[in-house]
């Protein structure tokens, strides 16, 4: 009963320390969805040249797109013409960071590894994308590969979504962000948050203080132990921290550190299969060797030429005053975060539930056309479904389409055959089993 109690004040300690950040990053994550041009994100990517990686590269620096959302909008980006390079940079750098993941970085590590994170990560996917490019240099698909349903088609639609968004008032794309930020972006990343923290506060309680001593002086090893746990984990970049933390409170140094921090959201079992198929093994060897290389690299310089005093985590700070009482306004925000992440899990169950009550009734007014139900694969967040159901619904002679994201299931009404569905989905790394 006692490691329980004490399981739960560790993830409370780190939930405070989070929680006002976290909803900072979140409102401004979703102010950036609403006010941002969609067609800004896939106007400058179509060259197979290193400008099309520095673009992409600081497009998805900022975006709050978590490790599995990234992937279809990706996916989506190299359908409508994004070359391999700049695909593969946005791969790198969109997961590792995100407005709402430095900020929570800042408040349980310190503002070293807020600046250094994002810098970080923008070097591996220059370097990452740069080297894709390279690679597939005499590869005539490098930059735009169209299916049938062309990808003019999908541009119009692009700009439609954003000339509707324009002309909406401020107060309703205000309320659009909201949304955006606090609904759709709890549903995507709060499951992974709270497995982080779950998993930071059992760090904490049960890894002997002196589990990492055996690496000491050996940073090369801890870093190779780290990545062999963070390449195949799927771990968002907000939910990696506290576990990053968690470890450097066990001996773990800022470096290999820092090669979870990378590691962990920009790569999993995923986003391997997905590239190996779409992209092919060529991509998917430079994707694998420059987060390996990068996260390292960085790792290295932080333990061999920076100050260990600027790696301190405020949480190992807080240790120290123990004593001192919790802030009102953090305890606050926990409470906030908390209802957030209860209505998102809410709203999620009430989806899947109006799906199937929608099904029916779509079912018994469109007698005269022609239906279509699946299942699609692997779809785990809210980024997944809005990307294949925009493929879905850029498919010449759809009338109408949904999909549930917790089943997977779907229908399609319109003139359209179960392979056209098939290449649609599959060009976006998902699986379609009629």
């Amino acid at each position: 009963m006692e490691g329980i109690t004490s399981l739960l004040w560790k993830i409370l300690d780190i939930i405070n320390e989070m929680s006002p950040f976290l909803l900072l990053g979140f409102l401004l994550a979703g102010l950036m969805h609403t006010f941002i041009p969609a067609t800004l994100y896939s106007k400058y990517l179509s060259r197979g040249n290193f400008r099309s990686v520095v673009y992409s590269t600081l497009l998805g620096v900022p975006l709050p797109l978590c490790s599995c959302g990234v992937i279809p909008t990706a996916m989506s980006l190299r359908r409508e013409g994004a070359s391999k390079g700049a695909t593969i940079s946005f791969l790198i750098a969109t997961p590792q960071t995100g407005v709402d993941s430095i900020f929570a970085t800042y408040s349980l590590m310190g503002l070293p590894f807020a600046i250094i994170r994002p810098i970080a990560a923008i070097f591996t996917a220059l370097f990452g994308g740069h080297i894709v490019n390279i690679a597939n240099k005499t590869d005539k698909c490098n930059g735009a590969c169209e299916s049938s349903y062309s990808k003019q088609t999908d541009i119009a639609k692009v700009q439609s979504i954003s000339c509707v968004k324009e002309k909406l008032s401020f107060v309703s794309r205000l309320k659009e962000a909201v949304n955006y930020a606090f609904v759709e972006m709890m549903q995507d990343i709060g499951k992974w948050l709270v497995v982080g923290l779950i998993v930071a506060g059992l760090i904490a309680v049960l890894v002997p203080d002196s589990f990492f001593a055996v690496f000491k002086g050996n940073t090369m090893l801890s870093m190779l132990l780290v990545l062999c746990v963070a390449i195949p984990m799927y771990i968002c970049a907000t939910g990696s921290i506290p576990i990053a933390v968690a470890l450097m409170m066990k001996g773990l140094t800022p470096g290999a550190a820092l090669v979870m921090l990378m590691a962990g959201p920009a790569c999993n079992v995923a986003s391997i299969l997905v590239i190996n198929k779409v992209l092919g093994r060529k991509t998917l060897i430079a994707y694998l060797l420059s987060i390996i290389l990068g996260s390292i690299a960085f790792g290295v310089v932080i333990d061999t030429f920076l100050p260990a005093s600027w790696f301190v985590p405020s949480m190992l700070s807080a240790d120290c005053c123990h004593g001192e009482e919790l802030s009102w306004f953090n305890l606050g925000c926990t409470i906030l975060l908390a209802l957030l992440l209860i209505n998102a899990l809410i709203h999620n169950h009430n989806h899947s539930h109006n799906h199937d009550c929608q099904a029916s009734l779509i079912e018994d007014d469109e007698q005269s056309a022609a239906r279509l139900r699946f299942v699609i694969k692997g779809l785990n967040c809210t980024h997944c479904r809005a990307n294949a159901l925009e493929a879905l619904k850029s498919i010449p002679g759809t009338q109408t389409a949904d999909i549930d994201l917790a089943t997977g299931n779907s229908y399609l009404i319109g003139d359209v055959t179960i392979e056209q569905v098939r290449e649609a989905i599959e060009s976006l790394g998902f699986e379609v089993v009629s």
